[in-house]
């Protein structure tokens, strides 16, 4: 009897892709089955090397598939199979849903670039809100701290809220006439108009959306 063996991921892919994206591939291959059980020596190791049988960089191809499995572990797209020993692993819930769901990946990569540090006053609602899948939420905490930091900033009134703050914080100084407290006299116009243009159409956006998708 003759066994095929499958590459979990094909050796082209690789040798070309980076790391995350051969991650990726590797956990929609693990993810296919029932994501259980699951042991790096036998799927990145023996398995693997019979697929890439016959390929002139075996050696490199099972190591970059190793640098994936790590990669997700990192991640926590891979988890511990609490039904068998400490060797096995299993497709964490995040995992499944990013490989099997047609949202999953947005909504990994907008978690990821929230994973540094965030300023103390978009830490707790802007955070929380996001993980709870409350994007729109999530969207109008962020302006918002965003309108009180220019207000505290400027020194403005209360009277002035969203784009028509953010006009004359950064209003332009222009033909010998002041600017907005908050703008730069000594850049030159069409980047304070830029800088204006930033913070008022951020604000026009962002704060009050319709809705908000990661």
């Amino acid at each position: 009897m003759t066994f095929t063996y499958h590459a979990p991921v094909p050796a082209q892919q690789v040798r070309e892709l980076p790391i995350r994206d051969v991650a990726l591939l590797l956990l929609k291959h693990l993810a296919s089955g029932n994501g259980r059980a699951l042991q790096l020596n036998s799927i990145v190791g023996s398995t693997a090397a019979r697929a890439y049988e016959g390929e002139p960089d075996v050696g490199q191809l099972l190591d970059k598939l190793a640098d994936a499995w790590s990669w997700l572990e990192s991640r926590a797209l891979l988890a511990r199979d609490r039904t068998q020993n400490e060797a096995f692993r299993r497709v964490s819930q995040e995992g499944m849903e990013l490989a099997k769901e047609p949202s999953g990946l947005a909504r990994f990569e907008a978690g990821e670039r929230l994973s540094g540090p965030l300023h103390p006053a978009l830490e707790g609602p802007v955070r929380t809100n996001f993980h709870l899948g409350e994007y729109e939420l999530a969207s109008f905490a962020a302006m918002k701290a965003v309108e009180v930091a220019v207000r505290e900033a400027s020194g403005l009134d209360n009277s002035l809220v969203g784009v028509h703050l953010m006009r004359a914080a950064f209003q332009p100084h222009k033909n010998g006439k002041a600017g907005g407290p908050l703008a730069d006299a000594e850049a030159e116009g069409g980047e304070q108009e830029a800088a204006s243009a930033l913070f008022a159409g951020a604000i026009g956006a962002y704060k009050n959306p319709p809705a908000i998708a990661p």
